[in-house]
């Protein structure tokens, strides 16, 4: 359900279905009305996320996968809408964080506030403080490329990804996905946030 900053095992012997959603930053508070940072690391099943609807009992009396997925994301898409409550100041530094590549304090100053009111803002809406969403997004660039199969030297992946030494970027692979970069990009039939254990 949160916003992980760790690998998590997910034991799948015995369940038939599984799905996981990734919400945007700033999504989670619409959703689910409620501060994104009060549920970091934790998962939840979805009849115990929107008790009194019908969207758990909907989803299961469905037939395929598809038809399942389709009809979760309609459900989320419409709460999305009637919901939306995203703040202004998340959804510009992630803008900025994202388009323009700047450092936390960078993007403080051109909002106009503070870093720790940034921070405060961040983590209440994104669920994480900047900081850390800014290493997971350069991860999450790495493994697109990755699956994407760029074939280039890891290391200059990795710089070319905004890690300035060959240290924080394993440091944080491994943290990220339980494996080191190499092991990662050995797997086939990779998912951007899925890895098969063998």
């Amino acid at each position: 359900m949160g916003v992980r900053d760790q690998f998590q095992i997910i034991d799948t012997a015995g369940v038939e279905e599984l799905a996981g959603i990734v919400i945007r930053p700033g999504g989670f508070t619409g959703l689910f009305n409620e501060r994104a940072d009060l549920l970091f690391r934790q998962s939840a099943a979805l009849e115990d996320v929107w008790r009194g609807t019908q969207v758990a009992a909907d989803v299961s009396n469905l037939q395929t996968p598809i038809q399942k997925l389709r009809h979760l994301d309609e459900e989320l898409s419409r709460l999305v809408q009637a919901r939306s409550h995203r703040s202004e100041i998340a959804n510009y530094a992630v803008h900025l964080f994202r388009n323009k590549g700047l450092s936390v304090s960078k993007c403080a100053h051109s909002i106009g506030i503070s870093e720790r009111w940034l921070s405060q803002i961040f983590r209440e809406e994104v669920g994480i403080a900047p900081r850390l969403w800014c290493r997971i997004q350069r991860f999450q660039d790495i493994t697109r490329s990755l699956r994407d199969g760029t074939k280039v030297p890891l290391a200059d992946l990795a710089s070319s990804c905004g890690y300035y030494d060959q240290s924080h970027f394993a440091n944080d692979f491994r943290a990220f996905a339980g494996l080191d970069a190499t092991a990662y990009a050995a797997q086939t039939g990779r998912c951007q946030n899925h890895i098969s254990e063998s």
